[in-house]
């Protein structure tokens, strides 16, 4: 990994203004994500998890500037994304593209594969018009699509043949950075597997870094290189991959994976499970302090009154948990 990470992202803070009553007479804040930093080192996946709500996409959304953050920075070769208007974010676009949760509304039905695929390329001039088919069939074969695909339009294909070409379009600007949001969960479980491997595949031989946003534990485990644990707008915990998912450290990451089955069996008979007490509050009016102290089995009375200090616990693992950090837990 390089000396920089490729993303730097310090305090990122992202609030929603809304109108709430019947006739919207009511003026209320979504508390999205509250002070969220972290590196994102060049060729690394790195995870987010949490349970829905808990801003993982917002996150995503933020970082590549569809959502205008309420303050903090994202830094990108020097430069703050979170300043910069639409015209002069434009170059930024080719290296951060994003792959959403559902192919089908990602694409225009209007558009055959081949227009949905070549159009970044001529929006960036990165190819002629005389090198575009080739450049398109390429980037089809890249995903596992056979050239002769660039003339069907998305109702003609299957769940997975759409994901694999909004794939290949975030590629087509030849990107350094892709958003992965919740990319496999409407897919079935057997595409779910090929989605991974061509993912891995294509960060191979790209060198692409990824912001993988998923709920499914066990595929996270088996992309990523971090991973980064949410909980109601906040980081709770974020460590290498093997580290967070053999020594948890957040009371909240180990409630996270008791709930993750095992394949074995006997240690799945055995296995205890830690049941969370109560709702996730609301983020329009989320908890003082740590927001998982409602919810914490070992909360204690400082939990309420004091937000944890995100620091490491051990080296490359940062946690936000009192008892954590004072040695407690």
């Amino acid at each position: 990994m390089s000396a920089e990470p490729l993303l730097r992202i310090e305090n990122l803070v992202k609030h929603f203004h809304v109108r709430l009553g019947a006739f919207g007479e009511k003026a209320a804040t979504v508390y999205a994500l509250d002070d969220v930093s972290l590196d994102i080192e060049e060729g690394e996946t790195l995870s987010l998890v949490g349970e829905s709500g808990c801003g993982k996409s917002t996150t995503g959304f933020t970082i590549l500037n569809l959502h205008r953050a309420s303050g903090g920075k994202v830094i990108y070769k020097g430069q703050d994304l979170t300043r910069l208007d639409e015209k002069h974010m434009r170059p930024f676009r080719r290296d951060l593209q994003i792959v959403f949760q559902d192919p089908y509304s990602t694409l225009n039905p209007r558009m055959t594969v081949g227009e949905a695929v070549g159009e970044p390329i001529l929006f960036h001039k990165l190819a002629t018009k005389a090198e575009l088919k080739e450049r398109i069939a390429t980037l089809l074969s890249d995903v596992g699509l056979p050239a002769r695909f660039a003339s069907r339009y998305p109702h003609e294909l299957s769940g997975g043949q759409r994901q694999r070409v909004v794939i290949a379009r975030a590629l087509a600007c030849q990107p350094k950075f892709i958003v992965c949001d919740e990319a496999i969960s409407a897919l079935d479980v057997s595409i779910q597997a090929q989605i991974i491997n061509l993912l891995l595949d294509l960060q191979e031989k790209y060198r692409l870094t990824y912001l993988f946003i998923a709920h499914d534990l066990a595929v996270v485990q088996h992309i990523s290189t971090r991973v980064g644990v949410m909980y109601l707008g906040r980081l709770a915990e974020l460590a290498p991959r093997d580290a967070l998912f053999q020594t948890p450290l957040h009371p909240y990451t180990r409630a996270l994976l008791s709930a993750v089955p095992e394949t074995d069996p006997e240690r799945e008979r055995n296995r205890k499970r830690q049941i969370l007490q109560g709702d996730v509050p609301s983020p329009l009016n989320p908890p003082s302090g740590c927001r998982f102290h409602t919810r914490c089995p070992i909360a204690m009375e400082v939990c309420s009154k004091v937000v944890p200090e995100w620091k490491a616990a051990r080296p490359g693992h940062l946690v936000a948990c009192h008892a954590v950090n004072s040695g407690l837990s």
